[in-house]
């Protein structure tokens, strides 16, 4: 499993669909990919939102972001992350 952080951008239209029941389904899109959900926060400044999940790779990160997208009207661009303990030992 990789962790991405999803950075998101609501549209006008994605604003007005704000709801618990929307959530849901969008974290039920992500667990339905073989996901896991770390985190969810939202944010002031240029995004939105930012879902930290572990997916099974970049596929599935395809995947979770335009199916989030249909469903929420919210774009998604994602990066993978390491830890900084991982990031040392990689270019020790």
């Amino acid at each position: 499993m990789t962790t991405y952080f999803m950075f998101g951008k609501y549209s006008p239209e994605a604003i007005k669909g704000i709801s618990s029941e929307r959530t849901k389904k969008a974290n039920d899109a992500i667990l339905k990919l073989g996901g896991e959900i770390v985190a969810q926060y939202a944010l002031l400044g240029d995004k939105d939102l930012v879902f930290i999940v572990n997916l099974p790779g970049v596929e599935e990160v395809i995947q979770a972001s335009a199916n989030l997208r249909k469903l929420t009207g919210i774009a998604f661009s994602s990066t993978p992350a390491i830890t900084v303990e991982k990031f040392d030992e990689i270019l020790s």
